[in-house]
């Protein structure tokens, strides 16, 4: 069996282009939630010195003197067009486990290295025509190899045409020799300085290195990284969905806010919006937290609270969570303060049944069940809110910015694209 690990280049950035075919070959960027930092580059915004994460206030000149392209983030966009890669993907393999947005591992099931070739040119070839992304695919025996093939095919995209392979072992052995080690997948950047104060400096090295040695430096992490780069298998096909242990909803405001009511609205979306994850797999929160903060960067006064409560019978319900949410956030609010931010996080995931019973708090009925569903499969059929709560408000004026979002295309009815 041979490993596939198919990554979407510059995906963001790609969604955009996808939509705006004059984008290509132009330099973009995609900014974080609040239009604060870079998030997404193309390679020839890359070229241009615009490194991850920058703020975008530091680079305004670079961004005027070069034309570069720049875009709010359009989260529910690109979550679609990578729901649309991976079923494309799934054509090629039952055995697909998405490890992100982004990128997903496939076991190929082919005879040998050149029919693994020939099935990832197609990968390519199809998931553009069928999405307008272009993917990188790296091939090797592990997943890590897989890892490192990758980060070759997409640093080298004219000469390995978005797929390279590590299958061979003589192959193998020259391009580990080059791949620092500090590039690994799993190996992070005090993981890498331990390894390079001892010598160690290339995957090669590492894979040459003895195994008790580095379990003893890096725990059993490190001892099945260089048994995956010695093609022994240890990091097997992920193929069941995991539901998330705690569920945090959180965004800044576009501009700063100060009545209670106004942070109650937020609370409110932010509480929708993770009751609705949290249906989606099937669980119910036993705790929930609320906190509030101010600007850290403003030269004004601070303040930062949290709270949290326990749900003893554990709830799934928006209504309820949202109840108890402005419990907690009353008891910490204090007015005169310019607040910035504010989230929720949901803890203490269970399953929904069998659930624990409590004489000092109501479960969830049968009707509060019966009203979720139908609230949800209203919003899946006619598109997110077009159903909620009074409490969520009406368009309010905190949210965040987005200057520079563009149309929903998939997402939206109204916003589909028109030909003439």
């Amino acid at each position: 069996m041979i490993i596939a690990l198919v990554d979407c280049n510059s995906f963001y950035c790609s969604c955009e282009r996808a939509f705006n075919p004059g984008l290509q070959s132009l330099p973009v960027v995609v900014l974080s939630n609040n239009d604060g930092c870079v998030i997404a580059r193309t390679d020839e915004a890359k070229a241009l010195g615009i490194a991850m994460g920058v703020p975008v206030f530091k680079i305004k000149d670079l961004i005027k003197k070069h034309n570069v392209k720049v875009f709010s983030s359009n989260f529910a966009l690109y979550g679609d067009l990578s729901a649309r890669v991976m079923q494309t993907l799934s054509e090629f393999t039952p055995e697909l486990e998405v490890y992100s947005i982004d990128e997903a591992f496939l076991a190929l099931n082919v005879k040998n290295e050149q029919q693994a070739i020939e099935l990832s040119q197609e990968m390519v070839r199809r998931v553009y025509q069928y999405t307008g992304i272009p993917i990188c695919v790296g091939l090797g025996p592990t997943k890590v190899l897989a890892k490192v093939a990758n980060r070759i095919a997409k640093k080298h995209k004219k000469q390995t045409k978005g797929v390279f392979s590590l299958v061979h072992p003589e192959t193998r052995r020259l391009q580990l020799s080059r791949f620092p080690v500090e590039d690994i997948w799993g190996v992070g950047r005090k993981s890498a300085a331990k390894l390079q104060s001892h010598n160690i400096k290339t995957a090669w090295q590492l894979s040459q290195s003895n195994e008790k040695f580095i379990q003893k430096l890096l725990s059993i992490q490190g001892r099945r990284i260089v048994k995956e780069l010695n093609a022994q298998a240890c990091l097997s096909m992920d193929l069941i969905f995991e539901p998330q242990k705690n569920i945090l909803s959180s965004r800044s405001f576009g501009k700063p806010i100060q009545e209670l009511e106004d942070l109650k609205e937020a609370v409110a979306n932010h509480i929708t919006t993770a009751a609705e994850k949290l249906r989606r797999q099937g669980s119910v929160a036993g705790f929930l937290s609320v906190f509030i903060r101010t600007s850290p960067f403003k030269n004004a006064p601070q303040y930062f609270n949290s709270a949290t409560l326990s749900l003893e019978t554990g709830t799934c319900v928006t209504h309820k969570l949202i109840h108890k949410a402005f419990l907690l956030l009353e008891s910490i609010y204090k007015p005169g303060f310019d607040y910035k931010k504010c989230g929720i996080l949901l803890g203490d995931l269970r399953q929904k049944a069998p659930n624990q019973m409590s004489f000092f708090e109501q479960a969830d009925s049968p009707k509060d069940e019966k009203l979720m569903q139908t609230l949800d499969l209203i919003n899946k059929h006619y598109g997110k809110n077009t159903l909620k709560y009074a409490a969520c408000g009406n368009n309010p004026f905190w949210r965040m910015l987005s200057q520079m979002k563009t149309k929903g295309f998939t997402t939206r009815w109204s916003e589909l694209i028109e030909t003439k």
